[in-house]
Order: structure tokens, then sequence, then C-alpha cells
């Protein structure tokens, strides 16, 4: 048997061991990014099954209504800030939920707006929303601010709300606004069915703890370019890698603070809720039930011919911001089996390139031996 001797295994380990870190580092990664991509906790429920427990009674009865009637939309003119006037398609998707709820509170945000709001009640955040490099990261975090600081929906301005789904009254008037069957839920997000959650349309009762979540993360950065001195940077850029520095704009852009990193949040949030955990602290508590706490729900809104109906909203002109990536990752989505295999495929094959590298280097140094020759040297 062939003893190694110490100072080979030593070089050995020094080699081996950031190697295995770095792996460690990016199998977890990717596995988490693989993640978003499958189903998510929470209760799924489509638009029907809610606009037939309005209809019947059961949600009135049952519950009551928690989300405040204020819609929220955001509008940032990127190629013209002081131009305030909306495109005409998304005026006329606009109109059609001003129309069908004129019972709600209707509030269109411009950085002007928003900046004000931010400025007042949250300005801490600023220096980070002021540095996110693309500036729809900046109306992705908006919203989720508004949502949790006023409660309310939130929809993109590529949705426009479908009429009201209840009976209109003696007098000819809608019996209820479009949307007032979704205020009986404490929180909404829309899930399009293919894996990554949305947040195109969105609604919540004012300062719920999965918001709060939320927003602590984004305080503390997430998503934007690292401030302070040349070693904050240094770190900051390498904890880039996985949108290639820039060059991914559309995974730079979900994974800092748009769909993917809700999803992340929102699997994270059902987790500490199955370990009797605090959601925005984290610390553990006593006799906390899953049901009790409160799994949130799923608005199934899948585009694709043959899904469920949609009943409260409609979609129109969007992806303003969209790049050959975007299409990319919609393609992933659609075939996560094939792309599984592929990734496998590409694991496996890095692996014996390593293995039969690691073999070739073993054997530099060592002359391999014919038969005659150790027959010559018995002799």
């Amino acid at each position: 048997m062939r003893v190694i001797p110490i100072r080979s295994a030593f070089r050995v380990a020094i080699i081996a061991i950031p190697i295995l870190l770095v792996l460690h580092y990016f199998i977890t990664h990717v596995l988490a990014f693989i993640h978003i991509f499958y189903q998510h906790p929470g209760i799924a429920i489509t638009q029907r099954e809610v606009a037939n427990a309005y209809l019947n009674g059961t949600l009135r009865e049952s519950r009551k209504a928690q989300i405040p009637k204020i819609i929220h939309q955001i509008f940032h003119n990127w190629n013209d800030p002081a131009n305030e006037t909306l495109p005409s398609d998304w005026e006329q998707q606009r109109r059609t939920c001003v129309d069908n709820n004129p019972a709600w509170e209707y509030r269109l945000w411009t950085p002007t707006t928003s900046l004000a709001f931010l400025s007042n009640h949250y300005p801490t955040f600023l220096p980070a929303y002021l540095s996110y490099p693309h500036p729809v990261q900046r109306v992705d975090a908006l919203r989720y601010f508004l949502l949790y600081h006023y409660g309310g929906i939130y929809l993109d301005l590529d949705n426009g709300c479908l009429p009201s789904i209840s009976p209109p009254t003696g007098d000819g008037k809608p019996g209820s606004g479009s949307l007032d069957a979704l205020t009986y839920f404490p929180l909404l997000i829309t899930d399009g069915g293919r894996g990554a959650l949305s947040n195109n349309i969105l609604a919540a009762r004012p300062n719920h703890p999965f918001w709060a979540r939320v927003v602590a993360e984004l305080v503390e950065g997430r998503g934007a370019p690292p401030l302070g001195g040349w070693t904050e940077r240094v770190v900051g850029f390498w904890k880039r890698w996985w949108c290639l520095w820039g060059v991914l704009r559309y995974v730079e852009i979900s994974w800092g603070v748009g769909q993917w990193f809700i999803g992340g949040v929102w699997d994270e949030y059902h987790r500490m809720l199955q370990l009797g955990k605090d959601v925005v602290r984290g610390q553990v508590l006593e006799g906390v039930d899953e049901e009790a706490s409160g799994r949130l729900y799923r608005l199934m809104m899948d585009n694709r011919p043959g899904m469920d109906e949609w009943v409260f909203f409609t979609e129109g002109r969007g992806g303003t911001w969209n790049g050959w990536d975007n299409r990319l990752f919609m393609e992933i989505g659609d075939h996560l089996w094939v792309f599984s295999m592929v990734l496998g495929s590409l694991v496996g094959l890095l692996g014996w390139l390593a293995r039969k590298y690691w073999r070739a280097q073993r054997g530099k140094g060592y002359r391999k031996v014919k038969s005659e020759d150790m027959e010559d040297r018995s002799e």
C-alpha cells in the first residue's frame, strides 16, 4: 500500500479546500435559483373561486374585509421624467380600474410623489433607492413600501380591471366595485403558473409581516450597489457574480428586488411559519401554528390558452424593460425539466473532466514501466 507523504497531503488540502468551498457556495446558490421555478407554498386560489365565494356570500359571512380600497399604480417616465402623461393604451387600462371601482381611492405615483413618500416615511431607504442601477428597480421596490405602509391593491400599468362580477342594483348601478371580492384576504400575490411568482398585481392589508420582512431587506441594501469603502465595494462586486456584473440585466433586476426576490422571501416566510418563528426577526415563538398564523394566498393568473379564467384583471402591452435574457428565462420556465437535465449533464461533464484532470496530474513525474523492464529487473 502506497503511503502519501504528509507534505503532499497538505498541498492537496490547500488546493482542495478552497475549491470545495467555492463549489459549495456555487451549488447552494444554483439550487436556490432553481427552486424559485418550482411549486411554492401558500394557498393557491383561482379568480373564479374568489368570485364564486364572494357572490354566494361565503367570503362576507366568514371574514371581514381587510384590504383598504386603494388602487396604487406607478408611472416613472424613464425617457422624459418631467412628462407625467400616460401613453394612450395605459391610460385606457387605468380608466377601467377607476370606472369599475368608483368607491375606491386611486393613486398614481410619479417620480416626484414617490420620492416625497420615501423621504417622509422611509428616509433610511433613500440611499439604496437612488443608487439602483436600473430605473425599474425603483418601481419594484416602491410598490412593496406602498403596500406595507398603506395597504391596498397594486397593479402594473399594463393591467386593467374587468367589470364588476356583482349584478347591478335596481337603479342600474354596479352592485359593488370590480375588486371588492379581493379585499377579504390578508394578502394576495399573483402566480403565473410557470414557477416563478409575479409582482405585477399585489394586494395586502397595511403592516403585514410579509411586507415588513421584504421592506427590512430592502432597507439593508438588498439589490443596490454596495456603498462605503473600497472593501465593501469589492465584496459587493463579487456578490453580484450571478448576474455577470450587469450583463444579465433581467437576472440582476429580478433577483435583486424583482419577482425572484419576492418568490424567495415568500418561500422563506412560509418556512419560518412551519418552524414557529417570528417572520420578521426570526426568533422562535412558542405555540405558533401555521394555519393560525396564516398561510398566504397565491392568486392564479396564467395567461396561457386553456388555463383558469381571468375574472378581475386584463393584460395589455408590457415588458418595457425586457431584453434577450428575459426571453431566455421565459423559455427556461416553459421547459424546466429540459433545462434541469441539461444543467445536470453539464455538472456531470465538469465532474468527469475534473476527475480526469486530477488523475493526469497525479501521474506526472512517473514513467510507465513495460513488462519486459520488470522481467529484466527481476533477473
